[in-house]
This record gives C-alpha cells, structure tokens and sequence, in this order.
C-alpha cells in the first residue's frame, strides 16, 4: 500500500511569508473561499467546465490521457485583462519534451473567464507574484488539465521534474476521481532537499517560486475502471508572455 503524504499546508495569514522562506506554500482547501473572498458555490461552478475539454494531440509519447484548455490574460492590480488568444510556447531549456514548438489548444470558455472565483484565483495569484517579485502587472497563462487513465496510466508531468520558466506558478486541484498515484513533489532547484506529499481535497492550492524550486507529478493509475485528476495551472510572469519576440509567436 502507498503511504498518501498530506501536503505540509501553511496558515492563509502566513502565506506570502512560507514562499519567501521555502520557495512554495500550500494552501489547504478550508481556506481558499476566504483567500479569494469568494463562495464555495461559485468554485464548484467552475469545477463542472473540466468536463469540457479537448484532446491535447502534441504529446510525443503518443498517449491520449490528457485534455486541457488554454487562454491567457494581464492582471493589473485587480483588473484581469483576456489576451487575445494565442499559442503556448516553452523553450527546450524549461521542457525538453514538448518546448521549442507553437501549441494552439482550445480556448477557456468565456463562461470560465468571467466567472467570479476564476478572477479571483487571477487577482489573488497576482498578489503572491508581487509579494515575491515586485508590484507591477503580471502575464498570466491558464490551463485547464483532465489527466485520466485512458491509456492504463496518466501522466500529469510527462516532461518530468521541471521549472516552467516563469516567476510564480500555481496548480489548484480541482477533482481527484478514481486513482492512485498523483504525488506532488517540489524539490531545491540548486539542492538535495525537497518534499513529496498527496493534494487530494478540491481547490487545495500549491504556489511555487519558480526561480527555487523544480516541481513534477508522479503518474496516476485508475483504482477501478477508469479515473482522472483535474487541475488548474497558472503561470505568471513579468515582463511579457513566455515567447514574445520569438520568431512566429
């Protein structure tokens, strides 16, 4: 049987002050309506919008385990701003797996978009970036992940333990339906230490400081027939969008 680590979460009121310290924070799931001064109601509709994403045909492994939706924004102080539509693009030096090449996936839905709760884990992410990084606007890009055992296993982080090149990036668990598997591990980018642990309550949150730390997904397995992890991904950084002012983005 596999021992299910519960991730080491820091108090709401700390929490600026454990990404200082530690390079990451987790925030427990109790906790993230009071963060994002929003109800519990309007989390949960957003949660049924995962059910509605598209196949994500760039995997070079051939698998077809994963779905996501993309689009981005600049959130400005409390003003979230949707970028037009655009590709997601990393350097091979950040994901040698999939780096290198434009991805267009689907768009987030509009409903998505303009929900409250979904501003609000912009806006509040925004914070976290500043506290760290300086007050100034902040590029954001969101991705909507299903990760289900279609193929008999699921890989949330087929490229790996990886930094995403960015400054702040949070993942949000939204479901965790049927499987084992799906441990967190964050680890020194420049050290031996680091930590594992399981998110298994929806909307538990993980804040990673880039710069610090690595990060990566174990594979997760059905316990059944068939199961799926749902996830939120955002990234943030300064400056511009990762890929501006390379050639064809």
């Amino acid at each position: 049987m596999t021992t299910l680590f519960a991730p080491p979460t820091a108090p709401l009121a700390q929490l600026h002050a454990h990404v200082q310290v530690n390079g990451f924070a987790v925030l427990g799931a109790h906790d993230i309506p009071r963060w994002l001064n929003c109800e519990r109601t309007e989390l949960a509709a957003l949660q049924s919008s995962w059910g509605d994403l598209a196949v994500d045909h760039y995997l070079k492994d051939g698998g077809r385990y994963r779905k996501r939706r993309h689009s981005c924004a600049v959130v400005t102080d409390d003003t979230v701003t949707i970028a037009p539509h655009r590709a997601h693009w990393q350097p091979l030096s950040y994901n040698a797996l999939h780096g290198g090449m434009q991805r267009w996936f689907e768009p987030i839905s509009d409903a998505v978009l303009h929900n409250t709760a979904w501003l609000a884990l912009l806006t509040s992410g925004a914070q976290v970036a500043s506290a760290l990084h300086g007050h100034q606007p902040w590029f954001v890009e969101a991705h909507q992940f299903r990760i289900d055992t279609s193929d008999g296993i699921g890989r949330p982080t087929p490229e790996g333990a990886h930094r995403d090149g960015v400054d702040l990036v949070m993942v949000c668990l939204v479901e965790r339906m049927s499987v084992k598997g799906g441990e967190s591990r964050v680890f020194e980018a420049n050290g031996p230490s680091g930590q594992r642990f399981t998110m298994s309550q929806p909307w538990t949150t993980l804040l990673l400081d880039d710069a610090r730390v690595i990060h990566e997904t174990t594979p997760i397995q059905p316990l059944q027939d068939f199961g799926w992890r749902d996830t939120l991904v955002l990234t943030f950084r300064a400056d511009s969008f990762q890929g501006d002012g390379e050639v064809g983005i």
